[in-house]
């Protein structure tokens, strides 16, 4: 490509010597430049993927960090279920429903107790509070024989 390129140069102009020179200058300057170009393209690429190996390290980091945490988090919250489940399963169902009863009862029977007095005396007036006279309506209806 180069002998093509000066003999072009060198066919095309008047003064041969300057305009080699020059062409020679020139492919060499423009290579320089491709070269320049290739190895900014390069470093480029380095960069790009020392950027992604820096951030798939810092995923892994920030993943494995989430996961200490969680593995944490369960144990404190195993921990605790353990707790509260152990303290339940260690007290007695029935000794705590018989608790609850007895004091049920209890509380049923001092209720009676504090108004047996006004219930039997209430139900005793009632009895013994009996109409000698009859209504309008009995009245109608013994004279009309129904009853």
């Amino acid at each position: 490509l180069k002998p093509v390129l000066l003999l072009f140069f060198f066919v095309g102009t008047g003064s041969a010597p300057t305009n080699i020179c020059s062409a020679m200058a020139s492919a060499n300057k423009s290579q320089e430049l491709i070269h320049q170009l290739m190895s900014a393209e390069k470093q480029g690429e380095e960069l790009i993927n020392t950027a992604k190996k820096n951030r798939l390290a810092k995923l892994r980091l920030a993943k494995e960090k989430a996961e200490d945490d969680l593995k944490v988090f369960r144990e404190e919250q195993e921990a605790k279920f353990q707790k509260e489940t152990g303290s339940k399963a260690a007290a007695d169902p029935t000794a705590e429903l018989k608790d609850s009863t007895k004091a049920e009862i209890d509380m049923v029977t001092q209720d009676y107790e504090a108004n047996k007095a006004m219930t039997i005396e209430y139900i005793v007036s009632k009895v013994l509070e009996v109409s000698t006279q009859l209504t309008d309506t009995q009245k109608q209806a013994l004279k009309s024989g129904t009853v």
